[in-house]
């Protein structure tokens, strides 16, 4: 992909939620995100560290939740759905 061609929605998702998990672990450079774009929905595959996934979780799950609220407004200014998997 040359510098000048528009990013896809899923590349601008995938961006954001590697750059937010990227802060938040201690092992950055092993944060994975996988996306699967459909027609009317993107799905990321967030894989990070064995040692990481509980800082992407956090207490009673309250950061994954932050995550996916961030991802849902960001993804209805796409009018599409988003879905974030944790993959361990």
């Amino acid at each position: 992909m040359s510098g000048n061609e528009p990013k896809t929605e899923g590349q601008i998702m995938k961006e954001l939620v590697q750059y937010i998990a990227e802060a938040l672990v201690d092992w950055p450079e092993e944060v994975k995100v996988n996306v699967v774009e459909g027609e009317n929905s993107i799905i990321l595959e967030l894989k990070v560290a064995p040692d990481d996934v509980g800082k992407v979780i956090g207490k009673g799950g309250q950061t994954a939740k932050a995550l996916r609220k961030i991802l849902s407004a960001a993804s209805t200014k796409l009018k599409k759905k988003s879905l974030l998997q944790i993959v361990e």
